[in-house]
C-alpha cells in the first residue's frame, strides 16, 4: 500500500489504463464472440461507446462541483480572516519560544524538520540527564531516547529538499508515529517521575510540548495537502474530460464494423482501435480513483489526532 500511494499519480494513471488496454486486446484472442461480427449484426460499437458521453460530462460535473464546495470553506469575512491569522501567528509563536529559535522557517517541509529536530534534541538531553543520574534505571528511558532519535533522523532525512504540494512531506509526516511517543514520554513521566531531576523534568516537558505541536502542525499541513490534491484533481479531471469526450464522439461518429479491415500481430485492428477508445474513454474515471485512493489513505492513517493510536503499525513496545 504504501508503494501504491507514494508513486506518481499520472504513471500510476498510465499503467492501470495500459492494463485496461492490453486485457481487452488479450481478451480478444480467448476464441470468445469476434468484435466485428458484434459491431456488424449488434451496433456494438455504440453501445459500447455511447454511455460515456453522460458518464464524464455528469462525472466531471459532480466531482468538480463537490471539490469546489468543499474548497470554498476556506472563503470567509475579513474577521474570520484575521482570527485564522492571529491563531496561525500564535501557534508559531509557540513552537518558536518552544525550540528556543527567533523565526521557524515557513516552508512546510523545513518547519516540520525543525520540530522533529527539537524532538530529536529533548529526547537526547532527557537521556543523557537520566543516566547520569540514575545510571542502573535509566534502560526504559534509553530505549525510548533511542526508538526517537532513530524514528527522527529518519524523517528528517525524508523531509530534506522535499517540497510541499508532492507527497513526500506528508509521507514523512506519516512516518514520524507521535501518538506513541505522547503515550511512551506520558508513562515515563508517571513511573519514573519522582525520580527525575530539575533537568530531566524540564526535557520531559519540552519533549511533551514538541510533540503536540507536531502532531498539531501535520493536521494542519494535512487539511492544506487535501484542499491541493482536491484542487489538482479539479484541473485534471478538466484537461482530460474534453479529451475523452472527443475520442468517444470519433466512436460514434466514425467508427463502425467496416472501419480498418485486417490484423496487427494477430490481432484484430478494430480490437486495436476500440481497446485504445475504451481506455481514454474509462481515463477520466481511473484518474479520480488514483487521486481519491491517496486521499482517502492518507485520511485513514491520521484519523484519531492526539495520544489515540488506531493501527497497529504505529504502536511500539510499552514503555515500563
Amino acid at each position: 500500500m504504501r508503494l501504491l500511494i507514494a508513486v506518481d499519480r499520472w504513471l500510476l494513471v498510465a499503467v492501470i489504463l495500459a492494463v485496461v488496454f492490453c486485457l481487452l486486446v488479450v481478451t480478444s484472442r480467448l476464441g470468445l464472440a469476434p468484435l466485428r461480427e458484434i459491431a456488424a449484426s449488434q451496433n456494438g460499437i455504440r453501445y459500447l461507446f455511447s454511455p460515456f458521453i453522460g458518464a464524464i460530462i455528469t462525472g466531471t460535473s459532480i466531482v468538480v462541483t463537490i471539490n469546489q464546495l468543499v474548497l470554498s470553506q476556506e472563503l470567509g469575512a475579513v474577521g474570520d480572516q484575521r482570527s485564522r491569522m492571529q491563531e496561525a501567528m500564535g501557534f508559531q509563536t509557540d513552537v518558536e519560544s518552544t525550540l528556543g529559535i527567533g523565526v521557524s522557517n515557513p516552508e512546510p517541509a523545513a518547519f516540520l524538520d525543525q520540530l522533529v529536530g527539537g524532538i530529536e534534541d529533548r529526547a537526547g538531553r532527557l537521556g543523557e540527564t537520566v543516566t547520569a543520574d540514575d545510571p542502573e534505571g535509566a534502560e526504559p528511558v534509553t530505549d525510548f531516547v533511542d526508538d526517537v532519535t532513530r524514528n527522527a533522523e529518519t524523517v528528517r532525512d525524508d523531509l530534506d529538499g522535499a517540497q510541499f504540494g508532492t507527497f513526500e512531506v506528508m509521507l514523512a509526516a506519516l512516518d514520524f508515529n507521535y501518538s506513541w511517543k505522547i503515550y511512551a514520554a506520558r508513562r515515563i513521566r508517571h513511573h519514573h517521575g519522582e525520580s527525575l531531576s530539575t533537568e530531566a523534568e524540564a526535557a520531559l516537558d519540552e519533549l511533551l510540548s514538541l510533540l503536540k505541536f507536531f502532531g498539531e502542525a501535520r493536521e494542519h499541513f494535512k487539511t492544506l495537502y487535501f484542499q491541493w490534491e482536491l484542487i489538482n484533481l479539479s484541473r485534471a479531471l478538466l484537461y482530460i474530460a474534453l479529451p475523452a469526450l472527443a475520442v468517444v464522439g470519433v466512436f460514434l461518429m466514425y467508427v463502425d464494423a467496416t472501419t480498418l479491415y485486417g490484423t496487427t500481430l494477430g490481432v484484430d485492428n478494430l480490437v486495436w482501435l476500440a481497446s485504445a477508445g475504451f481506455a481514454l474513454g474509462i481515463a477520466p474515471f481511473v484518474v479520480f480513483i488514483v487521486f481519491i485512493l491517496r486521499i482517502a489513505t492518507v485520511a485513514k492513517h491520521t484519523l484519531a489526532m492526539g495520544p489515540f493510536i488506531l493501527r497497529e503499525t504505529e504502536r511500539e513496545t510499552d514503555v515500563e
